[in-house]
């Protein structure tokens, strides 16, 4: 956001089999030029998505029989016009005779537009319906408030012109926001069946689930499954050979789709003295067994570039590097091996023992059993020795967890305060000192 000094932006994580949403981030840029999370841009903000409404298109033709992956059609060195003193450009000129999948993986507005123009311009209210069949746009209606309602143009509307579809095929007037986009791009990812986006799993009382949500399937199936070979075919060709490849060298396969859409302005315009776009990046991971999808969006990025393969792409990246990086599931051919010996903190005797069972861990009492134990690890036997307290003095709670660290210091009447996550590498009070009424204690965790 600061480097491209962009106005807003958001970005979604979600799992491809059940929809849950593993991570969402909005941030927008306030009056003192700080940026803070004070509007949810991504279930709230409905936009024309540009580009990545491509693979909409692509996928109509395909599912109607009109379009093959490798048909040609010809993009007039980048430019064309459906419209007296309007012309429809490409980002890049140089494309002319070229297949449709190419056109996708360049992303050229005028290929894409002029297939959709073929084959729908004699019924267009066709290309609408097979767009609302592939439940593109449905309303979600899901768990947190806020989704903005989705808009696809129909030809019965007073609005509708002869530039309409050509303009619609390449993401303009269409209004949706990013979890939209995503949840279409999911299904392509989970073989063709729409998961409803899943925001709560459960609802707790005092620790106890009083209500579960399971995973919602929207559709089974938003087209044959052989377009939906065709549309990941599309997506994964964007990484290795169009605009998205500056994700083709990642130790994992990724498919995706880049996204550039010019924003209108207040008056519902795209004419003035600065123009603003919207840049975007659309796709999942590992492409060929898919276990996340994600959306990065940026509003008008403005000092570094504005096009969603220089803008929203590195951000894509760096969620997904940080999520292959942290998931060994993922990580083919990885032969994990397991110490002899897990990390065993100080706790509860009891729970330490149920724990130590639950992972095939022998146990061996060293001493008196007590309450609390720590432990001494002996080649392949975790060796429980008793912790004693006295009353009255500060217990030496270093190397355990937080929970027991609390519990066992508050028991003892002393008031604490927690710094950092993990485990206790420093305790404020010398342990063994005597206690005395109201006094505090900060722990330090790592």
């Amino acid at each position: 956001m600061v480097k491209n000094d962009a106005d807003a932006g958001c970005a979604i994580l979600m799992e491809v089999a059940t929809g849950e949403i593993k991570a969402i981030v909005n941030l927008k840029r306030a009056d003192s030029g700080y940026y803070r999370e004070d509007y949810n841009y991504a279930i709230g903000y409905a936009s024309e998505p540009g580009s990545t409404f491509k693979l909409v298109s692509m996928m109509a033709g395909i599912e109607d029989g009109y379009i093959d992956l490798e048909d040609t059609v010809d993009a007039t060195n980048g430019r064309t016009s459906y419209a007296p003193g309007l012309i429809m450009r490409d980002s890049h000129e140089g494309l002319n005779k070229i297949t449709a999948k190419h056109a996708f993986e360049e992303s050229s507005n005028v290929g894409v537009s002029k297939l959709i123009q073929k084959y729908y311009r004699k019924n267009q209210q066709a290309f609408i319906d097979r767009v609302h069949k592939m439940h593109f746009g449905d309303k979600l209606n899901i768990q947190i408030a806020g989704e903005a309602t989705p808009f696809i143009k129909s030809t019965t509307s007073k609005e509708w012109s002869k530039i309409s579809l050509p303009y619609m095929s390449i993401g303009y007037e269409t209004m949706v926001t990013p979890l939209h986009t995503l949840t279409f791009y999911n299904a392509v990812a989970n073989n063709g069946t729409m998961v409803k986006p899943l925001f709560v799993k459960e609802i707790r009382y005092r620790g106890h689930t009083v209500k579960e949500y399971k995973p919602q399937v929207v559709a089974d199936s938003i087209c044959s499954k052989s377009t939906i070979a065709k549309a990941r075919e599309l997506l994964e060709g964007v990484v290795q050979n169009g605009t998205g490849r500056k994700l083709k060298d990642c130790v994992y396969a990724v498919a995706g789709k880049t996204g550039t859409a010019q924003m209108a302005n207040n008056k519902g315009g795209y004419k003035g003295s600065k123009i603003r776009y919207q840049a975007s990046f659309c796709g999942y991971f590992p492409a060929d067994k898919p276990a996340y999808s994600c959306i990065v969006v940026v509003y008008n990025p403005s000092t570094a570039g504005y096009y969603g393969g220089e803008v929203a792409l590195p951000v894509f990246k760096d969620i997904a590097d940080k999520v292959y990086a942290t998931n060994l599931d993922m990580h083919k051919g990885l032969d994990v091996q397991m110490a002899a010996l897990p990390k065993i903190k100080t706790g509860l005797t009891k729970a330490t023992i149920a724990a130590c069972s639950n992972v095939g861990v022998d146990v061996k009492t060293v001493g008196t059993a007590s309450k609390w134990s720590s432990v001494d690890k002996r080649e392949s036997v975790a060796a429980l020795k008793p912790v004693s307290l006295k009353d009255n003095t500060v217990p030496n709670v270093e190397g355990m967890g937080l929970r027991d660290a609390i519990y066992m210091l508050e028991t003892n009447g002393l008031q604490v305060k927690v710094v950092g996550r993990g485990a206790v590498v420093k305790q404020s009070l010398q342990a063994g000192t005597r206690i005395y009424k109201g006094q505090v204690i900060t722990i330090e965790l790592s």
